[in-house]
Order: structure tokens, then C-alpha cells, then sequence
């Protein structure tokens, strides 16, 4: 923690530091209220720990937690403050809530770590997965009645006692979640004694904001130190989780008598060009320091070498009509010449003069991605050029999501440029007659966060600036190299738009009956500075007149802005997060009941269950107690594809080899492997009656057809 950085690149981790360690002994008096906006690539989640340590009175002993929205984010964390840091597993549990995907995680980490011995002939290191291992917690605490009490549940016994946690926020939100069952007590209990770190918290669904930040007013309450990472925070979340902060420390300080405390709240601003403090009072002070941080960070950005890395252009897109098989063809048409345009402006080119390049399209939503995608792969590459392609979305079965996972982390780390030409799917394509090689992931916002992925180019399905800017960050990401012309295309409407939906930016998205925009055409409701150059300026600083009917990014902020703080111009957003600490409604559930946290549909569990090697793995439904109902057939058909000439699979999805796989190497059945890593989950059908099947199929994964 205290090591000096020895690069100039991370030497701002240093100043980051220093400047907590200057705050230690106030905030601990009047609270800490931090904003960490570095840079991707500049250390941030190193830095975050850094800063935490240096508040923290060395004579107590250190204690945070790290809250997530993803798992995939949560892995990666743990795995880089537990390497980094040296912290055993006495000092670091991470949870996920699911055994599964963690030890799929660590199996994975197993076969980099093979893979790095052979390469370097090492036969040192230790094996990382103890067996049965899914929390990588074991540290005990003192005898007594607390002890005793923790130990009725594992899972609350490491959320409490560890000086590190790493989890998703789902561990830590029933704090003030929880109206029954005592539910909220452990994560009380975490609050309580340790500090907060709150990771990318604007990636949260509009729906989810009240909770977060009943979850920052109660950190306030019961004494904890915050801190907020993230690149590309909106002013109006960052005010408002302020607010709930300072309003919570007032009646930390009411009731543990801190001398002198009153309502100034320590604050700080933190970026890979330096940090600054300040004593703030109320929200238009907070509001206002903030403002001349991010106008500071937003000039010296600019200044930056690593500027104008994600350069956009709208990419037209007609249909026929607004009839879905018409417009899914007019996407497939429009994405098909777009591929061929940015392969011949963005790939590496091999010493045998053979050129290749990794691409990206993100679409919104499964379904329509799915039905573009069989629409456009049907269609004959560029001549000499051959199309290897990959479908990502979140209803793959586990086992299929997490090899797929594997295979594009290894592709797209790419550092080391010359790392493309070692991999074996790159090698096999070289050896192919064809000169031009495409590797195209077609995908949903799962590519977008928690992903660090390096693309050359992205085309990208319009629903939100954040997703333009969360998209764009998986360009160039790794190499920065500046191209000379566009690398992300954004098509100039959506399927929704396209189909004459009222409402086409939402789920996801900002548009919706309330607010709602007078266009959905881009060109229309985007300036050019605001997509020609994609960076977070345009969310991280808001325009100084706001039209939110005519301006997509100005439609954001003030629905933000609604949501959090309840009412803009003549539109009132009934359910508001301020209510939360401006009225006395904590004696009751009700507003959690209004605003639940992740609300979402009823879904169920699905498993391709094989019981013996040989057997074709066929879809079962899970009961409560976890066992299989046959059900294929009856809900699920399957369903058969041929690419174009030219087109070909990038990975192999076959379920049934890779639990085939997985037995072997666990010694278990395969039974009990389908029973746990084959499940998917889908939304519970509002008609029970309807005649519609889920459709599958090993390279599209499970998805609805779209009905013309």
C-alpha cells in the first residue's frame, strides 16, 4: 500500500496517497467523500485501495469493501488487489453468490496459469483451486458471542470479518434492502466497521439509483468512509450520492458526538493529473467544486496524447417498412457494408501480406441481435475474404458463456500487437486460401462493461450516450494507437425506431413516456462534437441549456437528474431518491417497495441436463429443490443454420463437449456437471398459454424469434 510507484505513469497513485494520508485524522472527525475519475489503464482500482489504506489509522487496522455491479467485475477485481497487494486469504474474501461461476473463474485461472508454465517452463507456482474452494475467505475471528453468531452462515462470517472485501453490491445493499428476516444486519455490521468503495456506480439501471443511494446514506450513518471510482460519472449522480452521504454523517455525528464536526463533510477529487481537497457545506458548494474539477480534468484530457483514439460516424440504415423482417433486413444490409468498410481502414497486416482484424457489433436487445444476425450471415463476404464469427449474449448456457469468455479474453488482450498472429484461431486462418480475415463478435451490452477487451473497430446499435462511451472504450484499448479515419460506426437508428416504437431509446435507455424526444434519428438529436470524438466529456459535464426533447446526452442528464432529485420543469418523477433522506420515510419499507433494487421480471432456471456420457443434453426445467423436469419439445425447439460460403464459426459451443470436458477433468458425472454449469436463465412468460416456443441453437444460444 505504501510502495512508491516506480512508474511516471502511476505516479499519480502517490499524490492520490499523500493526500489521504493528509485527510485521515479529519475525516474520521467529519467523514470523507471521495471521486476517483482516472483514466482506464491509469491503475484506478490499485489507486482506490491506496486511498483507502492512507485514510485509514494504522493503529485500528485498515478494513474496506469493494461494491460491484457485475460478477465478471467483481472477479477481476479480486483477482488484481489479491495479486497485487500480496493480501492472503485471511486478509481478502471475494463473493459472488454463486459457487459455480466462481469455480468456473478459478479453473480458468488454472489453464492461464498452464499455459503461462509451458511458455516459460516454470513448474513453481502453486495450484490456485483448492478443491471444494469457492470463496477464497478463510480468516477467523475472536471467540465469543459475535463469533458464535457469524458462524451459523459462512457467507455471513466472511462478509463480516474480512479487512478486504470484494463483492457485488447484492452482499451489501440489504443494509437498508432488508424489511424482514434480519436480512440487513450483517451487511449493517459491514458498514459499520469498514469504508466503502463503490465501483463504477453510474452503470446502474436508471430503476436502481434510490437504493444506491440509500445505500451511500446509510455508509454515512454509520460512520463509513466513501468513495465513489469511475471515468465517466454525471454530475447529477455524484450530487446526489453526496447528499445522501452528508445527510447520513449528520446523524452519525448527532449521535456518537464527534466535537466540532457539524455539517462539513471532507471531500475529494482524485484523476491520473493530480487531486484536490476541500470542506464542503451543502450540495451548491459540492456542486460547484466538482464542476471546476471535471471543467479542470475535461482541458488537461484534451491536452492528452491519448485523445482521439474513438473516432464516430453515423452509419444510415433504411428498411422497406416498419415491419420487423423488412428492418431486421435493412440492419443486416447496412452492418454488412460496414464490416467491409472498417476491416479495410482497421486491420494488422501479417508478413505473408494476409490482413486480419477483430471487430465488434453491439446490438440492444437478444432478440434482435439474433435475427440480424442469421439475416446478415447469410450474406456472401467481400470476395477474398473470409468471416469468422461469434455470438455473445447473456443467455448462453453457463459452461458455454464462461469457454467463450476465455477464448475472446485471450484474443483480445492485445498489449503486445504481435500477440494476434500467436493465436491458434488466427494461425488456422492465415494457413486459409483467403487474403482478408474478419474475427466478428456480434453482442449485447455483456461486451460493453467488465470487459477489457482491445477491438480495432465497433459498430454500434444506438441506446445511450453511456453506451456509445462504454463501447468505445473497447476500441484501441490496449495499443492506443490513433487511427486515421472512423473506427466506431453508430447506426443512425435502432431496431425500435426503425419499427416506429413511440419510445426507442429505453431497456435499455433513457427515452420513455415522460420524457420523450422529438426524433430518433441521430444525426437529429446528436451534435457531431458529440459523436466524431467519443469520450466522456459530454457525460461527465452537462451542456449549460439543457433540451432534453431534442438532445439525446441532454435527455440523459435530465432524467438523471428526475430520478435522483424528483422533479424537471413541469415533468415530477413520483418515486425519487431524495425522499429518502428529505422526509422521515425510514421507519417503514415503503419506498423500497416503490423502488426495489435490480427489479426485474420473474425469470426461471433452465439446464441442458445429460445424465450419462453418450446422451444428447436436452433443455429441463429446475424446480425449487433443484431437479430436473424434461421440457424440450414442449417449450424449447431447436433450431437449424447454415452460414453463407465464406462464413464460419469462430469457437465451438457445443455444450455436451465442453460438460464432457469439465467431468473429466472434476472426476464427476455428468449428471451432476449439467445439473450445475449448463443452467441459463429466462424471463418468466406473462401468458402461460402462448404458443411460442424458445428457440436454440449451440451458435445463437437461446433466444425468442421475432414475430413479423
Amino acid at each position: 500500500f505504501k510502495r512508491r510507484a516506480t512508474s511516471e505513469t502511476y505516479r499519480w497513485q502517490d499524490r492520490a496517497y499523500d493526500l489521504a494520508r493528509d485527510m485521515a485524522s479529519g475525516s474520521a472527525q467529519q467523514g470523507f467523500f471521495g471521486v476517483n475519475m482516472a483514466s482506464t489503464g491509469c491503475g484506478k482500482t490499485f489507486a482506490n485501495a491506496r486511498i483507502m489504506y492512507g485514510l485509514a489509522d494504522e493503529k485500528r487496522g485498515c478494513r474496506f469493501s469493494v461494491a460491484l455491479g457485475l460478477r465478471t467485475l467483481t472477479l477481476q477485481t479480486g483477482d488484481a488487489l489479491g495479486q497485487r497487494l500480496h493480501l492472503d486469504s485471511d486478509e481478502l474474501a471475494v463473493l459472488i453468490g454463486s459457487a459455480a461461476v466462481q469455480q468456473l473463474h478459478e479453473l480458468r485461472k488454472e489453464d492461464e496459469l498452464a499455459a503461462q508454465q509451458q511458455a516459460t517452463g516454470s513448474e513453481s507456482a502453486e495450484d490456485l483451486l483448492d478443491e471444494n474452494q469457492h470463496v477464497r475467505y478463510e480468516g477467523a475471528l475472536d471467540d465469543g458471542p459475535l463469533r458464535r453468531w457469524l458462524k451459523q452462515s459462512d457467507k455471513v462470517h466472511q462478509l463480516i470479518s474480512a479487512p478486504v472485501l470484494v463483492s457485488t453490491i447484492d452482499h451489501l445493499i440489504p443494509a437498508t434492502e432488508g424489511t424482514r428476516g434480519g436480512r440487513q444486519i450483517a451487511p449493517m455490521l459491514r458498514l459499520l466497521t469498514s469504508d466503502l468503495v463503490l465501483d463504477e456506480p453510474d452503470d446502474f439501471d436508471l430503476a436502481d439509483l434510490p437504493a444506491l443511494c440509500r445505500l451511500v446514506n446509510w455508509a454515512g450513518m454509520l460512520g463509513s468512509r466513501v468513495l465513489l471510482s469511475s471515468a465517466t460519472l454525471p454530475p447529477a449522480l455524484v450530487c446526489a450520492l453526496f447528499e445522501a452521504y452528508q445527510s447520513g454523517r449528520e446523524h452519525h455525528n448527532r449521535a456518537c458526538g464527534e466535537p466540532g464536526a457539524g455539517a462539513h463533510i471532507c471531500c475529494a477529487w482524485f484523476d491520473e493529473f493530480g487531486c484536490q481537497q476541500q470542506l464542503v457545506a451543502d450540495r451548491a458548494a459540492y456542486k460547484s467544486g466538482h464542476g471546476e474539477f471535471v471543467s479542470r480534468r475535461i482541458r488537461q484530457l484534451e491536452l492528452a496524447t491519448s485523445t482521439g483514439l474513438r473516432q464516430g460516424e453515423l452509419l444510415p440504415v433504411t428498411a422497406m417498412s416498419a415491419k420487423s423482417k423488412e428492418v431486421i433486413q435493412g440492419m443486416a444490409e447496412a452492418l454488412h457494408q460496414g464490416i467491409a468498410e472498417l476491416h479495410q481502414r482497421h486491420h494488422q497486416r501479417h508478413e505473408s501480406g494476409k490482413c486480419v482484424s477483430i471487430g465488434l457489433v453491439r446490438m440492444a436487445n437478444i432478440n434482435p441481435l439474433v435475427a440480424v444476425s442469421r439475416q446478415l450471415l447469410a450474406m456472401a463476404p467481400p470476395a477474398d475474404t473470409r468471416l469468422h464469427f461469434c455470438i455473445y449474449h447473456s443467455q448462453h448456457p453457463m459452461l458455454v458463456r464462461s469457454e467463450m469468455e476465455k477464448r475472446l479474453d485471450r484474443a483480445l488482450t492485445r498489449h503486445d500487437k504481435a500477440s494476434l498472429w500467436q493465436l491458434p484461431e488466427v494461425q488456422a486462418a492465415l494457413a486459409q486460401r483467403e487474403t482478408q480475415h474478419i474475427f466478428l463478435v456480434l453482442a449485447t451490452a455483456v461486451a460493453e462493461v467488465g470487459r477489457d477487451h482491445d477491438y480495432d473497430w465497433a459498430i454500434a446499435e444506438p441506446s445511450s450516450m453511456r453506451s456509445l462511451i462504454q463501447l468505445a472504450g473497447r476500441i484501441q484499448r490496449h495499443r492506443k494507437v490513433k487511427p486515421n479515419s472512423p473506427n466506431l460506426l453508430i447506426l443512425n437508428q435502432n431496431y425500435k425506431a426503425l419499427t416506429g416504437a413511440p419510445v426507442a431509446y429505453c431497456r435499455p435507455g433513457f427515452e420513455s413516456e415522460q420524457y420523450r424526444l422529438t426524433s430518433h434519428r441521430l444525426d437529429a438529436i446528436l451534435l457531431p462534437e458529440q459523436y466524431r470524438l467519443i469520450s466522456a466529456n459530454p457525460r461527465i459535464q452537462q451542456r449549460n441549456a439543457l433540451q432534453p426533447q431534442l438532445n439525446l446526452v441532454d435527455l440523459e442528464h435530465v432524467h438523471l437528474a428526475s430520478k435522483l432529485f424528483g422533479q424537471y420543469r413541469d415533468v415530477r418523477e413520483p418515486n425519487y431518491a431524495a425522499q429518502w433522506w428529505q422526509h422521515p420515510a425510514d421507519w417503514s419499507g415503503e419506498l423500497q417497495r416503490r423502488s426495489l433494487f435490480r427489479k426485474s421480471s420473474p425469470d426461471e432456471s433452465f439446464v441442458l441436463y445429460q445424465e450419462n456420457e453418450g446422451d444428447e443434453p436436452r433443455f429441463h426445467r429446475l424446480t425449487e429443490r433443484g431437479q430436473p423436469i424434461p421440457i424440450e419439445g414442449a417449450e424449447f425447439v431447436r433450431e437449424s443454420f447454415s452460414p453463407a460460403q465464406g462464413i464460419e464459426p469462430w469457437l465451438d459451443n457445443e455444450a455436451s463437449l465442453l460438460m464432457q470436458q469439465l467431468a473429466d477433468r472434476l472426476e464427476r458425472d455428468m449428471g451432476w456437471i449439467s445439473l450445475r454449469y449448463s443452467e441459463v436463465k429466462l424471463r418468466v412468460r406473462n401468458d402461460r398459454n402462448d404458443v411460442q416456443k424458445w428457440c436454440y441453437h449451440p451458435l445463437f444460444g437461446v433466444y425468442d424469434a421475432l414475430q413479423n
